[in-house]
């Protein structure tokens, strides 16, 4: 029986085929999607240890034993003396040792700034967990080898100097956690792109600087170091910072506001063992753990790498590669239904040939066996082919370098699963889309060897799947009610689930529309063809060809939901997610836009104003504003303490030139300040009395006094506007509120002041703020461009951000655009094999209409007529699907865009006519495509030859 049945499939290869390519469409994306996780762990667990460099041994914390906080305070305040890292280096069979230490500095050359992440120097380079390119490595004081990215963009090469700072270094300078001030740091203070100092003429060589222990200067301006190499990360240790930066042992002290090296906090340290003998390799490990801190261990690299495979095998790579194998397993649904369709016909068309063999003794048993196992050979030979281009798209993948940008070398690692899953998956899921047809199979009667072939399926859906779809529409649509319920009822105010139990609710609308969705493709054996058959009648009228289209598309209602609801899956999906990505954009857009009163803010200590006036210039910002600000404190009409940003601005005519909101019959003076109404931290009202008093905070006041402001004598005693004087400024003025909303998101509140303010010395200006009016659609620019030029603007000075609604809003948009790029691409693969599933049922029914055709043709019916038959036999059933998948995915993207974005504001209900129409376009195209080979098929057999065969 089984040599008749290979025999049947070798004669029925045509109409095989189709089903073939979808499940090779969906075997090779699962497989993919192993490899893919595959290639991810070895990338990640070679990124983790890459941080090793050449160390065959590393000194790290004990673990997988209990250990208390005790204990584990102790391990993370350990320092470079506890290691005893000279005695480590003197035991014989340590090549070298090298305590683990890294931080962010800038660094500065003129007027160009560029952050870079920064390690500790070692004696030898193959310790170095980067590799030098050029010159050498750190080896005496000031000292670094910089990050070939950075050096290209500060134009430094090796033997050049550069100023290294951080935040660190400024804040031990500034408290005084370090020595006093000497050195010559400031040699290339930063300057402006004006040539003005950035900090107001500040002297900044004399600002409370701290010096490291060999005594260079740390100071604000930071520690003048020479470039004695450049750095390449090849193996992507630091991928996430561009690469690292390497310094000697005195700078990386100095950074980490410190003037000792060996009391830098580390608990990891790399080792060069010599490990040409085992033995000789074990009793070196011996005799370096006598020297370490109790709870820490020596442990080889091979271990390590071990424990990373195993951490990386149930993180995130597992996540990423689940949430990809959904989508492969989507595709392999959708294949079933282009399966199922395929077994449908094939046995409609063997009935003779079934009847046949039960005359000569075949049983029930064996034909159902038969089918099924013709379906277990075709799973087979499709699902290896498939493995086969899963394999060697990855392979590709892996040698184009297109994940270099990520940081991570790819390569291509085969595993059990990668051959054995998508196999099995592939076989089981073809076997169990032919099991209807295997049952049909077995009701053939010797009888049916003698009469005519009717090919037609006439069978009436079952009342058991008409009950239980509407179950599953009926439960479905219940759940997405009662989560709106309570949606609404959250947003009103009122008590409701949504309010402590959320993800429960949430829940409950995912799951509803999942029912509603399920139903649906269930019962579309009944509502799929009565609609196919509804709109049939009107495209009838267009002509033969549409009338004859509209009576072959009802002959086999069961084929036709089928290749619909194939369709329906992955426009729907398509639909819903571009649905609630532009609900989610014009949501959010219209919440900033009310919690924002100006669109786009530039702030920072070391603006000038030769940038804000090249930012006005900047194509998309209208109107702008720069103005000297104050970080200042105040206490409201209940006693609590509010940060404040002070802002002095020139009336209140050119607050209006940027701020949307009503400022009518407000003014700005001497003795007002403008406040807002509300917190930006909580939202709530702000209680004032009549008078509110503004202070700068001692340490503040001291670095301006030892900087000698206007005002100061040369004691640093501070005189400011209202008279005060000592280690704080003070201004007390009448506060008029106005509701106005956020303006910078780092403070609870930015008051305005009167410019003259800051020109008398009341208060002494820490930074500039820039306050614009945008306007990218009157401008004809893009909003990401007029952010991203404005962010060039101030690129050169470091202290510079650039926040607002316009700046939020741009990276939401590009967040939401590449997250709903990657799902539309994933679900594209369902959508393709729907596709090939329409051309399946065009082909299957061209075969079973031979005869049919033949006397269409005899009758006088062209090829061309034909041919349209076909084409709009196609488009009739991708794109009422299609249509149907466009309006459900509309619905439920909606309600998610409810149940998500309500919360953050009047939700946006958008219909994505771009994206929708995109897809039906492209169902439409590709049903034309997939009509012309049957239509070849169709009018290349001769009529009287069709007929014969018939």
């Amino acid at each position: 029986m089984f040599s008749i049945t290979l025999k049947l499939m070798k004669k029925s290869a045509r109409m095989l085929i189709s089903a073939g390519i979808a499940i090779l469409i969906g075997t090779a994306f699962i497989a993919a999607t192993f490899l893919f996780g595959n290639a991810m762990n070895d990338a990640l667990a070679a990124q983790n240890t890459a941080q090793l460099g050449g160390a065959n041994y590393v000194i790290s914390p004990d673990s997988g034993k209990d250990l208390t906080d005790k204990d584990q305070d102790y391990i993370y305040t350990r320092t470079v003396n506890d290691f005893q890292l000279d005695r480590i280096r003197a035991t014989e069979g340590v090549k070298d040792a090298r305590a683990s230490y890294a931080g962010s500095v800038t660094v500065t050359r003129g007027n160009k700034h560029a952050s870079s992440y920064v390690i500790t120097t070692a004696a030898k380079r193959t310790l170095l967990p980067v590799t030098i390119t050029q010159g050498d490595q750190p080896a005496d004081s000031n000292e670094i080898a910089l990050t070939k990215s950075v050096a290209d963009q500060l134009g430094v090469k090796v033997g050049d100097r550069v100023t290294v700072n951080s935040q660190a270094a400024q804040y031990a300078g500034k408290t005084g956690d370090s020595a006093g001030n000497t050195g010559d740091a400031g040699d290339e203070s930063a300057q402006n792109a004006d040539g003005t100092s950035s900090h107001d003429g500040d002297s900044d060589a004399a600002s409370g600087a701290s010096v490291s222990s060999d005594g260079a200067n740390t100071a604000d301006s930071g520690m003048t170091v020479r470039v004695v190499g450049l750095t390449d990360d090849p193996n992507g240790a630091y991928a996430y910072y561009g690469g690292a930066s390497v310094l000697s042992d005195n700078v990386i002290t100095a950074m980490a506001g410190s003037n000792d090296f060996g009391n830098l906090p580390v608990y990891l340290v790399y080792l060069d063992i010599d490990d040409a003998s085992d033995t000789a390799a074990a009793s070196t490990v011996k005799q370096v753990s006598t020297l370490l801190p109790k709870h820490f261990s020596v442990q080889s690299r091979a271990a390590l790498v071990e424990e990373s495979v195993k951490s990386m095998s149930s993180g995130e790579t597992s996540i990423t590669t689940i949430f990809l194998l959904s989508f492969g397993i989507l595709a392999m649904l959708v294949a079933a239904l282009v399966i199922a369709n395929t077994f449908q016909v094939l046995v409609a068309q063997r009935r003779r040939t079934l009847a046949l063999l039960r005359t000569i003794g075949a049983n029930k048993s064996q034909l159902y066996v038969s089918v099924l196992f013709e379906a277990g050979v075709l799973g087979l030979i499709a699902s290896a082919l498939g493995v086969g281009l899963g394999i060697g798209l990855m392979a590709a993948l892996c040698q184009s370098g297109l994940m270099k940008a990520t940081g991570m070398t790819m390569r291509l690692v085969l595993s059990g699963p990668v051959f054995t899953v998508p196999m099995a998956f592939g076989i089981i899921m073809t076997v169990i889309a032919s099991l209807g047809s295997a049952r049909s199979a077995t009701a053939v009667t010797p009888l049916e060897a003698l009469r005519p072939i009717e090919l037609t399926d006439t069978r009436r859906a079952g009342v058991v799947r008409a009950v239980i779809s509407v179950l599953l529409i009926v439960a479905g649509v219940a759940l997405c009610a009662f989560s709106v319920w309570q949606m609404s009822e959250n947003i009103a105010g009122r008590d409701s689930m949504a309010d402590k139990q959320y993800p429960l609710v949430l829940l409950a609308a995912i799951i509803g529309c999942a029912l509603i969705f399920l139903g649906l493709v269930l019962s579309a054996t009944f509502w799929l063809p009565v609609l196919m058959r509804g709109v049939g009648a009107m495209v009838a009228l267009a002509g033969p060809s549409a009338k004859v289209a509209h009576a072959n598309i009802q002959k086999n209602p069961r084929r036709v939901a089928a290749t619909g609801a194939a369709l329906l899956i992955g426009v729907t999906l398509v639909s819903t997610i571009a649905t609630g990505a532009a609900s989610a954009k014009q949501t959010m857009n219209e919440a900033l836009t009310t919690r924002y009163s100006v669109d786009m803010i530039a702030a920072g200590t070391d603006m000038t104003g030769k940038q804000a006036s090249e930012a006005a210039k900047v194509k998309g910002v209208q109107r702008g504003i720069y103005a000297p600000t104050r970080m200042m404190t105040m206490k409201d009409a209940d006693g609590k303490s509010l940060s404040v940003l002070v802002v002095g601005v020139d009336g209140v005519d050119a607050l209006r030139k940027v701020v949307r909101s009503d400022l009518s019959g407000v003014t700005i003076d001497g003795d007002s300040v403008l406040m807002p109404k509300y917190s930006a931290a909580t939202g709530k009202d702000i209680p004032l009395d009549k008078s509110v008093t503004f202070t700068a905070g001692a340490a503040e006041a001291q670095a301006d006094a030892a900087n000698g402001p206007s005002g100061n004598d040369a004691n640093g005693s501070a005189e400011n506007g209202n008279g005060q004087s000592g280690g704080t400024q003070t201004l007390t003025l009448k506060p008029r509120k106005v509701d106005y909303r956020r303006i910078a998101s780092n403070y609870a509140a930015v008051a305005f002041v009167d410019a003259s303010h800051f020109t008398n010395g009341g208060i002494k200006a820490d930074g500039h703020i820039m306050l614009m009016r945008i306007d990218a659609e009157g401008a004809g620019v893009a909003l990401n461009d007029v952010f991203t030029n404005v962010q060039n603007v101030f690129s050169a000075s470091a202290g510079v951000t650039v926040t607002g609604p316009v700046a939020e809003r741009t990276q939401w948009e590009t967040m939401i655009n590449g997250m709903m790029a990657l799902l539309v691409g994933l679900i594209a693969v369902a959508v393709l094999i729907a596709l090939v599933g329409v051309a399946n049922t065009l082909s299957l029914s061209v075969i079973e209409r031979t005869r049919e055709s033949a006397t269409l043709r005899a009758i006088g019916m062209t090829r061309g007529q034909l041919r349209r038959s076909l084409a709009v036999e196609a488009l009739l059933l991708s794109l009422v699907s299609g249509v149907v998948g466009v309006v459900l995915g509309t619905l439920f993207g909606w309600l998610g865009s409810y149940m998500v974005f309500s919360l953050y504001g009047d939700t946006v209900f958008p219909f994505e006519w771009a994206t929708n129409g995109v897809v039906l376009g492209v169902a439409a195209l590709a049903a034309l495509l997939a009509s012309v080979a049957p239509a070849r098929r169709a009018v290349k057999t001769p009529p009287v030859e069709a007929l014969a065969e018939a």
